[in-house]
């Protein structure tokens, strides 16, 4: 299956989720894809929505190519990738991906700061996922905040990571977990970037 675009996923994963519907969950997006779906499933279950920002940690020359990621607190997560890259240069992307991490806060949510997670219902979204990396680091980051649920809602992603995902949330949701994955926007039939100015947006 694809899908049509991440409004249609989102408005799938809504539905899915409608258990938590005036349970006060809070939506996490991974930014930036994922904003504009975490918008229609926060008004879908009348929960609040917010970002969680954790950043990918790329290989050297090879950027795409995920290590690790960290988180807005300074968790770090990193794969087997990261065995073959120096202490120095993961010190020195760690350092630039947490400076991305802060200019992000301080443009996305000026107006607040970020939400307390304690004992309440958490949901953390993306379009899909890929190597889980990011979503990984994120929910390590969530869960020593001690959220009385955490649950991942993603569009797609391959079999293996999902399972993974559920050794570390205590409800994962995928729509799609397909035998053939090489990219999440293989599976979109629409999947244009989500600027900066739409991420603000969501949250007017």
């Amino acid at each position: 299956m694809s899908f049509k675009n991440r409004e249609q996923a989102a408005h799938l994963l809504a539905h899915k989720l409608i258990a938590y519907q005036g349970k006060n969950p809070l939506v996490l997006a991974i930014p930036r894809g994922a904003v504009p779906m975490a918008r229609i499933i926060a008004d879908a279950l009348r929960g609040e929505m917010d970002v969680v920002l954790v950043h990918k940690i790329g290989a050297p020359f090879q950027q795409e190519l995920a290590i690790g990621a960290v988180a807005e607190n300074g968790d770090v997560y990193l794969n087997d990738y990261a065995h073959h890259v120096t202490k120095t240069y993961i010190d020195t992307e760690l350092q630039k991906q947490l400076n991305v991490i802060h200019a992000r806060r301080m443009q996305y949510t000026q107006k607040h700061l970020a939400p307390l997670i304690k004992d309440r219902i958490v949901i953390i979204v993306d379009d899909g996922i890929a190597t889980g990396s990011t979503m990984i680091a994120a929910l390590k980051s969530l869960r020593s905040q001690q959220p009385a649920k955490l649950i991942v809602a993603v569009g797609v992603g391959p079999n293996d990571t999902i399972e993974f995902l559920q050794t570390l949330a205590d409800e994962v949701v995928c729509l799609e977990t397909p035998d053939s994955f090489y990219a999440v926007g293989q599976f979109f039939q629409e999947f244009p970037q989500v600027s900066d100015e739409e991420v603000i947006n969501a949250f007017k």
